[in-house]
């Protein structure tokens, strides 16, 4: 696929800053990225990079990279355990600090993604969404965003999606740099993440708001 260097609607400062920073980035995490990639290859083999479909600005589709925090071991059925059950040990510390998300930088590059946005979801959610919800669709997806440092995964989706929306109405650069400081900080303490029990995320059926 080619490289959308300037995604259509998205702000020139925005994409820039968004170039600059994923380019540097990866740069400057690509030997720790090749150990992390290691140590999944070493604990549950191959894929070390998980992807998966997710609506991007406008409900536009695009491959969604993260490292595995998965096995895929199945009961005597044949059928998949449920997720809670398959997060491996590492695949938790990865999603503790947000490691997971690392590749993510790639979908920036590729113009799929913003640094700062509301976090991509599934596909199945499309139409689900009331029409306010699906505001949180007039902008690129993030890899941070404003839900994520007013509570993360400890937020009902209602919230979510209300502090999405928030963001697509006051958009500045300088939310974005904001939002990319409280991110860190979040990152470090472990603010607004979930229990160990609680790590995945139950999904939205469509009732919220």
């Amino acid at each position: 696929m080619s490289l959308l260097l300037f995604p259509k609607g998205v702000p020139l400062i925005k994409r820039l800053f968004d170039l600059l920073v994923s380019a540097l980035a990866v740069l400057l995490l690509f030997p720790f990225m090749c150990l992390i990639a290691l140590i999944i290859f070493i604990i549950d083999g191959r894929p070390v990079i998980f992807t998966q479909d997710r609506p991007g600005k406008n409900g536009k589709i695009f491959k969604n990279f993260k490292f595995r925090t998965m096995c895929e071991q199945k009961d005597e059925h044949g059928r998949l355990l449920p997720e809670e059950q398959r997060l491996f040990g590492f695949g938790r510390f990865l999603r503790r600090f947000s490691l997971d998300e690392i590749p993510e930088l790639f979908n920036v590059l590729r113009g799929d993604m913003s640094l700062v946005g509301p976090r991509p979801l599934l596909v199945e959610y499309l139409p689900r969404y009331s029409s306010e919800q699906a505001r949180r669709h007039e902008v690129l997806p993030g890899i941070t965003g404003w839900a994520q440092v007013n509570g993360r995964n400890i937020l009902s989706w209602e919230d979510r999606f209300r502090l999405d929306v928030w963001y697509v109405d006051h958009w500045s650069f300088w939310l974005d740099l904001k939002i990319l400081f409280m991110t860190i900080w979040k990152v470090l303490t472990g603010e607004g993440i979930s229990p160990a029990e609680n790590e995945i995320m139950p999904k939205f059926t469509g009732k919220a708001g």
